[in-house]
């Protein structure tokens, strides 16, 4: 066993773990070990090769156990141990025993790695800015997941999907995600947000919707030592009477605070928010054909005109966009819109690893972008995924020496094409592809299946 596990870790780091070697490398994971005080045996699927493995999963097009533990076959293949069996159950026992708290830890090193490569330059103002916002996402109905993360309430029971609520904060310059957090569907974003705050840094500034502008918020932002861009939330109105003019529609307003507590807050959290606040306001027009927003007023606690000017913080706010893109990548181009765990407990596991997994290629991309003077947020990272994975045989294959080369090469390829930037650009939201005429389920499967048995009795076919 103990050969037979050597020679796998070795596969493993030529293929998988060769291109992360300097963003996941074995001594990385033993150290969070070590921190968290994880204990484990010997075995042949130990924390690393399940880690190394459940990566590979969640990358690969084709996301299933069988897939997985097929590689880990594959690369024993010319070895002279013996060959695990096909079956899944061992691979999946031990993504169980994986600790959530291990996942947890690796997902933000490889974000706070990935940050202390910005250099001062590709900051804004020499600051660094964050984007803010929520999602969904569905898992498999069992029993489990329907008490945990209950599906809609407007669906009958047994014609839903558990859904989770996940919040995400993302670095504007990176692209990678930075914080994350998990909620049952009913829960509203800004809460998410509350339980995300303690990871932004002095000096940040966090960018977001109007869903997350609210008074407490804005103070809470700005004692961390950060500050805020917000779109204004719709409950409050927009006026020139009143506040201090600064410039062509940009003022300066105070807000009071709120006569009563409001949602979501302590009433110790609400006793300890000053009587007011002053933020700046900015509204501007958008005239560009084919945008459904025609107005937009923010606010924001970067009160100096002089060190930010208008056109500035709407320019960083026309921005706020590339979260959308960024969730998109992780929903639809990594596939974390619909999730394969069957129980709450590794559902957030595969959560974690997906964001992991999404950190690990934008690493790769930035190494791409840098060396090869290409901006990595230009990149593809359905393209990097692709490399990534075609690339993998052949540096398993290689030798010592030119396993570097391979790399090297790898990193040219993800630098070559940059996806064009298309200001502006917009597109009806419309389908084409037409979807199959079926009508949604309405009722458990178990009743329909005896409707259409009760009606085939009927007709005399004896269906039973």
């Amino acid at each position: 066993m103990t050969l037979r596990v050597q020679i796998l870790k070795d596969k493993f780091h030529q293929s998988l773990g060769l291109p992360f070697k300097e963003l996941l490398p074995e001594s990385a994971i033993k150290q969070v070990i070590s921190e968290l005080k994880i204990k484990y045996k010997k075995r042949l699927f130990d924390p690393f090769i399940t880690l190394w493995a459940f990566l590979s999963q969640v990358l690969d097009t084709d996301k299933t156990c069988h897939n997985a533990v097929s590689k880990i076959i594959a690369y024993l293949a010319e070895s002279e141990v013996e060959i695990p069996s096909t079956d899944t159950s061992a691979y999946c026992q031990a993504r169980a025993r994986l600790p959530e708290k291990l996942l947890e830890k690796l997902f933000n090193d490889s974000a706070q790695s990935l940050e202390e490569k910005v250099t001062t330059e590709k900051l804004w103002f020499g600051r660094n800015v964050k984007v803010i916002d929520g999602s969904t996402v569905s898992m498999p109905d069992t029993v489990e997941n329907q008490k945990e993360y209950p599906q809609p309430s407007s669906q009958e029971d047994g014609c839903g999907f558990p859904i989770a609520k996940i919040g995400v904060i993302f670095s504007l310059v990176t692209g990678a995600a930075v914080a994350l957090c998990i909620d049952v569907l009913n829960t509203h974003d800004i809460k998410l947000a509350r339980k995300m705050y303690s990871f932004l840094k002095p000096n940040d500034v966090l960018l977001g919707d109007r869903a997350f502008c609210a008074y407490a918020d804005m103070f809470t932002i700005e004692k961390l030592g950060c500050d805020a861009v917000f779109r204004k939330h719709q409950s409050r109105t927009t006026t020139m009477r009143k506040g201090k003019i600064i410039g062509d529609c940009d003022k300066l307003v105070t807000w009071y605070k709120p006569k009563s507590c409001p949602k979501g807050l302590s009433k110790d959290e609400f006793d300890a928010l000053p009587p007011s606040i002053t933020v700046r306001e900015i509204y501007y027009y958008i005239v560009i054909p084919g945008f459904r927003t025609q107005q937009v007023s923010l606010i924001t606690t970067l009160l100096n005109k002089s060190s930010y000017s208008t056109l500035e913080i709407v320019g960083l706010y026309g921005k706020r966009w590339d979260v959308e893109l960024d969730l998109r990548h992780l929903k639809t181009t990594l596939g974390m819109d619909v999730l394969r765990c069957k129980s709450p407990s590794m559902v957030r596991k595969e959560i974690y690893v997906y964001l992991l997994a999404y950190n690990l290629l934008r690493s790769l991309m930035w190494s791409a972008g840098t060396s090869y003077t290409t901006p990595p947020l230009r990149l593809s990272l359905q393209g990097t995924r692709h490399h990534l994975n075609n690339f993998i045989p052949e540096l398993l294959a290689a030798t010592s020496t030119k396993r570097l080369k391979i790399y090297r090469t790898l990193l040219k390829v993800i630098a070559h094409k940059a996806v064009p930037d298309r200001p502006a650009r917009n597109e009806p939201r419309v389908r084409k592809r037409r979807p199959k005429a079926y009508p949604l389920m309405t009722k458990p499967r178990h009743e329909l299946r005896s409707s259409v048995a009760n009606c085939l009795n009927r007709k005399g076919f004896g269906f039973s």
